[in-house]
Parts: C-alpha cells; structure tokens; sequence
C-alpha cells in the first residue's frame, strides 16, 4: 500500500462541491471513479478542505492510498487521462509517508476571492469572479479587512450550517489589492468556518460600497450573531489556492 499526495486544480463551475454528494457531482467523485478505471480499486480520496459548489481550486491537496504498484508520475497521466472531460487535473503527485494526512497534517489554508469592478458584462470570467458593478473603494475595504485579523469569534461570518465544534478561529491574513479592474481578495488560517470567507468577503464589499463603513464590519465580528451579517459573497469568484504542511519550502 502507497500513499500518494495530490495537488488538485479543478473547475468549480459544473460540481455540488468537492465531497462526494448523492444529490450532484462532486469533484471528490471524479477523481475517484477515475482512481477506480486506473488501479480497479475503491479508493477514498481526502482533501486538505472543503469546497462549496461552484467554488474553485487551484491548488488543492489532497491524499490516497494506493494497493497497486505504479508510479506517482503514471498515477498522474493515468487519471489526468481518466477524469476526462471532467475539469479536474492532477498537477502533481508524489509517494508519501503513511502518517501524512491531507487535512489534519495541513497547518494553513489559503484562499483567494476575486471581484471584477465593472458594468460591462463577464464573458471569460463568467462564473469565475464575482462581478460588482458599483465603484469600489478598495483602501476603505483593506482597513475593514483588518479588523478581522487575528483570533477570534466569527459566529457572524459562520454558516448556520456549519459544524465545527469552535467559531474561534485565527485568520492570519485578510488583505485587499486593487490591480485595474480587478480586487483580489487573500485569505489565509489555519482552518476556517463554512461560509467564513465568503461572508467576510460580502462585508468588505458592503464598506467597498460605502453602504458600511470598516467599524460596521468590527462591530459585526463584536456581535457574535449571524443575523448582522451583512452579506455572503457568491461562490463565482472563491478560489482555493494552497495548503502548507510541516517541512514545505
């Protein structure tokens, strides 16, 4: 038995989420039927986070275990030739320890959200950034974006749905950058809550707007209480960017 370590680009567009799901396609799915046509075996794949549907990967991690003899690079081609025409690839794949787990060896977790700040219509972008057509005003939304750093109870930006134990998290990163047209909107934490980056995407944007201001959004956070959030951002422009472990460069 090898385990083997994925990283994951895929397409969020045509897919319920990343796990499996009885009610729509997963990407957890995809890769494991064709993990399946390759080594003819059932094999669970877990992922270094969740994603919501619609939302996108770039780089997720993720890990399998393996009974068949094969390479980390022919396990590659083989269900990057698999998963067709799903979109999904697998951008790389290496032998790892039997102790390394996807999820719980992962320290930080990086996100992305992408805004295009214009009236005209997406095309290429349609379905992969969120589209504001009202002037944003960015410096106001970085300031906002830095009332949230640091640890701690994000009830208010959690979904009702969500099951973790804590609505404590750490949130070392929320930052705001501007480059035309476009915000690119980082975040970065150990782990988040549902719903947790976008909802905090929809407040900064609220303050982008000057229908809040950047206290409005301290004082939401201060609240505890899911019903003064403001907005939750959809999932077009949520993109999952990397995972970092123990030992990575």
């Amino acid at each position: 038995m090898t385990r083997f370590a994925l990283t994951v680009e895929f397409d969020g567009r045509p897919f319920m989420g990343w796990q499996r799901q009885l009610h729509g396609p997963s990407v957890q799915q995809a890769l494991e039927d064709a993990i399946h046509a390759v080594t003819g075996e059932r094999s669970a794949v877990h992922a270094a986070g969740r994603t919501d549907a619609g939302v996108h990967g770039l780089a997720m991690r993720a890990h399998v275990d393996i009974e068949k003899t094969i390479t980390p690079f022919r396990l590659m081609e083989a269900i990057n030739a698999r998963i067709r025409p799903a979109p999904v690839a697998v951008l790389d794949c290496v032998a790892v320890a039997d102790d390394w787990h996807a999820r719980f060896t992962c320290i930080r977790r990086s996100y992305e959200y992408r805004i295009v700040n214009r009236r005209a219509p997406l095309t290429h972008e349609a379905g992969l950034a969120w589209q504001v057509p009202q002037p944003l005003d960015h410096i106001a939304m970085a300031d906002a974006a830095m009332r949230l750093v640091g640890r701690h109870d994000f009830t208010t930006f959690r979904s009702a749905h969500c099951q973790a134990d804590s609505p404590v998290r750490t949130l070392d990163l929320l930052s705001v950058e501007r480059i035309g047209e476009r915000l690119h909107i980082r975040a970065a934490a150990r782990s988040f809550l549902h719903h947790q980056v976008r909802s905090m995407v929809g407040c900064l944007a609220l303050v982008g707007m000057g229908r809040w201001t950047p206290d409005d959004v301290g004082a939401a956070l201060v609240a505890q209480d899911r019903s003064r959030l403001g907005l939750n951002a959809p999932s077009d422009g949520l993109f999952f960017v990397r995972a970092d472990y123990p030992g990575d460069a």
